[in-house]
């Protein structure tokens, strides 16, 4: 004879399964939003740099790779400087320019059609204002 012990038993086991597939589906979420970036080479034919943008934020940075002695090399790789840090919200793209002396790229924000142009100089990313 099954008791009061085994019906609470099955329901606790239960939440628990379900606690745990809302659990994994919150990861798996997670996981896509992490993934939210976008990467693009400066169009520039004599130069190694490709970008990297926060389509979310529209955040942009960019990294290029560099000799270094008695190694493989070493990635240099350039954060985000004035104009470039995080935007506000919305859905940002980068487009590069088809001049093969370009070192920049463009952000643009897909809602609203604002653009900036975002490029390294000195240590860092920097982008211009937006604007339309």
């Amino acid at each position: 004879m099954r008791g009061i012990g085994f019906l609470r038993a099955r329901r606790l086991s239960h939440l628990a399964a379900c606690v745990v597939g809302l659990a994994a589906a919150a990861g798996g979420a997670g996981g896509a939003a992490a993934a939210n970036y976008e990467f693009l080479a400066a169009p520039h034919t004599d130069l190694n740099r490709v970008y990297r943008l926060d389509r979310a934020t529209g955040e942009v940075g960019a990294c290029q790779y560099g000799l270094k002695d008695g190694s493989v090399g070493v990635t240099l790789c350039y954060p985000p400087g004035e104009g470039a840090g995080p935007q506000a919200s919305s859905e940002y793209s980068l487009v590069a320019s088809r001049h093969e002396r370009e070192g920049g790229v463009f952000r643009v924000d897909l809602r609203t059609g604002m653009m900036s142009i975002c490029y390294v100089l000195n240590e860092g990313v920097v982008c211009t204002p937006q604007a339309r």
